[in-house]
């Protein structure tokens, strides 16, 4: 265990339809690193998990409502896919505003898989380098940035990462940018 993000709190996004491992893994390396994790959701109670997207795996327990929180409570935001999860969040205005705050704020913010969805729906992309799972590709250059096929994307606070396969560089990276 170590100690770069002793003192630091981590607002994790997510909804219904989430990828488990795209939780449990960087929430995994956040907690060894020393930082505190909240579950921000559209609604209270538990969201249920997927695993690739069509199997049942599981709940989480959500911490807080995007409604009863802000930005300014949390020193970096975690963007996990799944691609219910984040179709759900970028229909929601309280999402949308909560990750827009994030990324006009200059915090770090870090997504994986189909979580830039909600970036774009944010519209915090313009000029951007990210990268995410292929199918959300189009959806981010339409909002402006230059999408790459790369493990790992870091572009001033933002930090992208395709998907479950490159969840080792990503929890890596999430560390270092987060502190």
């Amino acid at each position: 265990m170590t100690d770069e993000l002793h003192g630091k709190k981590v607002a994790i996004l997510a909804t219904d339809g989430v990828e488990r491992v795209e939780v449990e893994q960087p929430r995994g390396a956040l907690h060894a690193a020393g930082a505190r994790t909240e579950l921000v959701s559209l609604h209270p109670g538990e969201i249920n998990a997927r695993q690739s997207d069509l199997h049942p795996a599981g709940t989480f327990p959500v911490d807080t409502k995007v409604t009863d929180t802000s930005a300014e409570e949390y020193d970096a935001l975690l963007l996990p896919g799944g691609t219910m999860n984040p179709d759900q969040l970028r229909t929601a205005p309280e999402a949308v505003r909560f990750v827009r705050d994030f990324m006009e704020s200059g915090k770090p913010v870090a997504a994986i898989c189909h979580g830039p969805w909600t970036l774009a729906e944010a519209g915090v992309l313009s000029g951007r380098r990210l990268t995410s799972w292929p199918s959300v590709r189009t959806d981010l250059r339409n909002a402006g940035a230059e999408v790459v096929d790369d493990e790992l994307v870091v572009d001033g606070n933002l930090t992208t990462s395709r998907g479950p396969q490159d969840l080792p560089a990503f929890c890596r990276a999430l560390v270092t940018e987060f502190a």
